[in-house]
C-alpha cells in the first residue's frame, strides 16, 4: 500500500491544508464536499503537492514535520522546489 502526503490551496481560503492518506483520489473527492471541517466550507481545493511512501509510519512523520513549520513561506517553498 502506498501512503501519501499531500498539501491542498484554496483560493477563496487563501489557506494551505495538509493531509495524509492511503486513497488520494478518494480523499480529493471528500474534500471538495460540503462538510464540517477545515476543508468544509469551500470546495475549490487543489492539490499542489504530494509524496508517496511505502510506510505509514514514515508518511505520518512527514504529515507531522511540514505542519509543524506553520510557515507560509516554507511551505510554497516546498511546493516550488518539486
Amino acid at each position: 500500500m502506498i501512503y501519501t502526503v499531500y498539501i491542498l490551496i484554496s483560493e477563496k481560503r487563501n489557506r494551505y491544508y495538509i493531509g495524509c492518506t492511503s486513497n488520494l483520489s478518494k480523499r480529493l473527492v471528500r474534500h471538495q464536499q460540503k462538510s464540517k471541517g477545515f476543508t468544509g466550507s469551500v470546495n475549490d481545493w487543489e492539490l499542489k503537492y504530494k509524496e508517496e511512501y511505502i510506510s505509514k509510519k514514515a508518511a505520518y512523520q512527514r504529515e507531522k514535520m511540514i505542519k509543524k513549520w506553520k510557515s507560509r513561506k516554507k511551505i510554497e517553498q516546498l511546493i516550488n522546489e518539486n
